[in-house]
């Protein structure tokens, strides 16, 4: 959820502060170049370049401590890098000015218990110049019916649909989703996805990170893969799925000679091996080139069902090629 906008700085005018001097055309949306950040010993960021362009629904996908929350973290001006540049808008992340042409819904959110849904939403919609109508942010949050509710009466869900109509308070260019939809049911987790689509129509910039691969692969128009804090993957959803190439072939494992299973992972165009339940997965660059040498074995080959590489496989791949440390 965005913090208020902070007060003007000393010597500058209330209208310089609000309305910096526009980025020039073609300027990126947002920019990290080279930043790090450490916390002590642990190295959360190590050398992101990241551009991401007005209009653009980009997905950050990575695992648990990958550096999603940190880097978004970054971009928003609540955290320092330790080295590096940022830019937003063409300015510094936590300049007034671009902290209200933004906005944001983060994991973590606290707001008073005690206000209506009605009333946080109107705090919200004071703290910026051009606010959304109250209406229409109830309307975009599926919260119409809650506008008298006490916040602190709100299910998991309904809350986080309460933090995503204060992230577009102040009808934001650019706005930032932190896990956005952790919590929501499956019908609100869809018209969320209806509403993102909307301001992607209308040439909002969205950026988002995401556990839910389905959710990545329907929104985003691009794709970042980050792990360890360094990006290991960039491009459409098609590109990304592109890069682990072949397929997934399942065998029923126990149907494998013992020596074939034991010598499979080190095959040429293997990629993968891993059980799942009674079968085997084998992620292969070449399916049929694995089918016929595996014909070739003493293996009774039995339950065999080949897939198409989907997202979840190619980001496992991306991440899998990450130096472990």
């Amino acid at each position: 959820m965005l913090q208020p906008t902070p007060s003007t700085p000393p010597g500058a005018s209330p209208a310089s502060a609000l309305f910096p001097t526009a980025a020039s055309a073609g300027t990126p949306a947002l920019a990290m170049r080279g930043v790090t950040k450490r916390y002590g010993e642990v190295e959360a960021l190590r050398g992101i370049d990241l551009e991401v362009h007005a209009g653009e629904v980009v997905a950050i996908l990575g695992p648990n401590g990958a550096g999603k929350s940190t880097a978004i973290g970054i971009l928003l001006g609540l955290r320092a890098p330790t080295g590096g540049s940022v830019q937003v808008l063409g300015g510094h992340p936590d300049h007034p000015a671009v902290r209200a042409r933004t906005g944001a819904m983060l994991q973590q959110s606290g707001v008073a218990g005690t206000l209506t849904v009605a009333e946080l939403i109107d705090l919200f919609r004071g703290y910026y110049p051009a606010p959304r109508p109250r209406a229409d942010l109830l309307a975009a949050a599926d919260l119409a019916d809650l506008a008298g509710r006490r916040i602190r009466t709100l299910s998991g869900g309904q809350l986080q649909r309460l933090y995503f109509a204060l992230a577009l308070a102040g009808d934001p260019e650019l706005v930032f989703l932190d896990e956005p939809t952790t919590g929501m049911d499956l019908e609100s987790r869809r018209r969320f996805w209806e509403v993102i689509g909307g301001l992607a129509d209308r040439g909002t910039t969205i950026l988002f990170a995401t556990h839910l691969l389905e959710e990545a692969d329907a929104l985003a128009s691009r794709i970042v893969v980050i792990d360890r804090g360094r990006v290991v993957g960039d491009g459409t959803p098609a590109q990304i799925k592109a890069t682990a190439g072949g397929a997934t072939i399942r065998i029923r494992a126990d149907g494998l000679d013992p020596a074939t299973r034991a010598d499979l992972p080190a095959w040429s165009g293997v990629i993968r091996v891993a059980p799942a339940g009674h079968r085997l997965e084998i992620v292969a660059r070449d399916p049929a080139d694995i089918l016929r040498r595996l014909f070739a074995t003493p293996s009774r080959i039995e339950e065999l069902s080949i897939e198409e590489h989907a997202l979840e496989t190619a980001v496992l791949d991306l991440v899998a090629q990450e130096p472990r440390a």
